[in-house]
């Protein structure tokens, strides 16, 4: 099945052949009564985020793992503790 989103002032047009795979997902997703466009600019939107969620825990282990980085960040710490007024 092929779906072609049309021109329609600043947005541009996508066709997207599916599979069987994205044939299921996509009914699922127009479920709810979205169209399909609807559903396929939503996911778009869902994959990116995801896709940042993951760099983002993927930098996270590799700062974690990272021994300059932690002695820093426990010396920032312990300067913030002079700091504190008490």
């Amino acid at each position: 099945m092929s779906y072609v989103m049309y021109h329609n002032c600043s947005m541009s047009v996508l066709n997207f052949r599916t599979d069987e795979r994205s044939e299921r997902a996509l009914a699922e997703l127009m479920s709810d009564g979205s169209t399909a466009s609807e559903a396929i600019r939503r996911a778009l939107v869902d994959a990116v985020r995801l896709r940042r969620r993951e760099q983002m825990r993927a930098e996270s282990r590799a700062l974690m793992n990272n021994e300059d980085d932690r002695a820093e960040s426990r010396r920032v710490m312990a300067e913030m503790d002079e700091l504190r007024a008490w």
